[in-house]
């Protein structure tokens, strides 16, 4: 059977944690990590209605997209919402899994599903992530350099973009002398020894380092591997805040908003309009007002996201307009990412959509 933890594994496989929000809380909130996964709700939010579904469906792990426990708790006597639905899932042994802003920022996440609602083509993040990428330096007999590259690629180093398998290498000569203690794969004990060698250098994607280092010392034939790690300022083109793209033809802004309303539902907030087609569009679903500036700059003709306050519309000046579509009409569909995730991943247990609506905002 499945566990708990294989679950959030495969969710740090996809949209990895180590790429949310520094304010985030992502990860496994509540539940035994060992513990088998006898069904599975997929949900937006987690609210007491849901825990009570998951318990009627008999699900024991919920996967929500935005995390029950988001500041600190300090103590749990169901004086709110949050510490209610929390002592409920623990009193009927309910995991909770939340994966939020690492799915923001994901190239597959909640942004490029949004993207892909208003057909939007050549998309790219609006805001790459920075700090995310590490190059490897390694140095390894000939005999061993192409076993030592498969590795590091089967481990998930060498992506750059659409290319596989990148790496540079240069031959030299390395040093060593070892001590009566070694048993080296070359030389002689206490004797200065010369060896053939070729340098490797790849990047890899930070959240993958362990991974890499395992599979580094796993093939390599030395007893002490010589390796770097280097941190890299380049952006990863496949994680980052938001989504621009464009339309495959320019369209009026009141057809597009019409549009809008029609895939997302609830009500749209919207700026002036300043100019009479839109071809560049971009996008943040949640709370997006942060990345205003970056679309302007980028020539974005609208920018839909949500949560914008009242002063922030007058940043459109003119220059951009500004569609507010409402924090849940814009991460609604999240679930079913998630949903056909699990679905397509695992056999052992039948995940369910959670048929509560968990928006706290209604519209007259």
């Amino acid at each position: 059977m499945t566990r708990v933890k294989e679950i959030t594994s495969y969710l740090n496989e996809v949209f990895p944690f180590a790429y949310q929000e520094s304010y985030d809380n992502s990860g496994l909130l509540i539940g035994n990590p060992d513990a088998h996964v006898k069904g599975l709700l997929v949900t937006l939010d987690v609210t007491e209605a849901v825990i009570d579904e998951a318990i009627s469906l008999g699900c024991n792990v919920i996967l929500a997209h935005h995390p029950i426990i988001f500041h600190g708790i300090k103590r749990l006597t169901g004086s709110s919402f949050e510490e209610r639905t929390i002592i409920k899932a623990i009193e009927n042994n309910i995991a909770i899994i939340a994966s939020h802003t690492n799915t923001d920022n994901s190239a597959i996440g909640t942004n490029y599903h949004l993207a892909k609602l208003f057909d939007l083509h050549n998309t790219k993040p609006l805001l790459p992530l920075t700090d995310t990428l590490r190059k490897l330096v390694t140095f390894v007999p000939l005999s061993h350099e192409q076993k030592v590259k498969e590795a590091l690629f089967s481990a998930g180093a060498g992506v750059i973009g659409n290319y596989d398998k990148t790496s540079f290498t240069v031959q030299g000569t390395g040093s060593f002398r070892g001590n009566e203690k070694t048993h080296g794969f070359s030389g002689t004990p206490n004797k200065l020894h010369f060896e053939k060698e070729i340098r490797i250098e790849t990047i890899f994607p930070k959240h993958l380092e362990h991974k890499i280092i395992y599979a580094l010392l796993e093939v390599h034939p030395y007893e002490e591997v010589a390796y770097d790690i280097f941190k890299i300022e380049n952006t990863q083109e496949n994680f980052g805040s938001g989504i621009i793209g464009e339309l495959a033809d320019e369209i009026e802004p009141s057809v597009f908003l019409k549009k809008i309303k029609t895939v997302l539902g609830g009500g749209i907030r919207y700026t002036d309009f300043h100019k009479d087609t839109i071809k560049k569009v971009a996008v943040c679903g949640g709370t997006g007002a942060f990345l205003l500036r970056t679309a302007i700059v980028q020539k974005a003709d609208i920018f839909i996201t949500s949560d914008v306050k009242y002063h922030q519309f007058f940043d459109a000046d003119k220059k951009i307009i500004i569609a507010d579509v409402g924090h849940y009409e814009s991460e609604q569909f999240t679930k079913e990412i998630f949903f056909a995730l699990i679905q397509n991943k695992f056999s052992t247990f039948a995940p369910r959509l959670s048929k509560i609506n968990t928006n706290p905002i209604n519209y007259l």
